[in-house]
């Protein structure tokens, strides 16, 4: 899995799987989900990122890992 922003681009996307796209589709303005040919989604792509977070929000951003038990 992979999270990039991309202050240029104005987007941000995580990449959920390293499949081929074959299909994406816009949920709502600026929110695109990619699929892989068997329908799995492979990512998520948040486009105008600076008109919804701050430029501190996205440089704070955290992953919550699983641990083992």
């Amino acid at each position: 899995m992979r999270l990039k922003v991309d202050l240029k681009s104005d987007a941000l996307y995580f990449r959920i799987s390293e499949d081929k796209i074959h299909d994406s589709e816009e949920i709502k303005p600026g929110i695109v989900i990619d699929f892989s040919k068997s329908g799995k989604v492979v990512g998520l792509e948040v486009l105008g990122l600076k008109g919804k977070f701050s430029l501190a929000e996205l440089s704070n951003i955290q992953v919550d890992l699983p641990t083992k038990t």
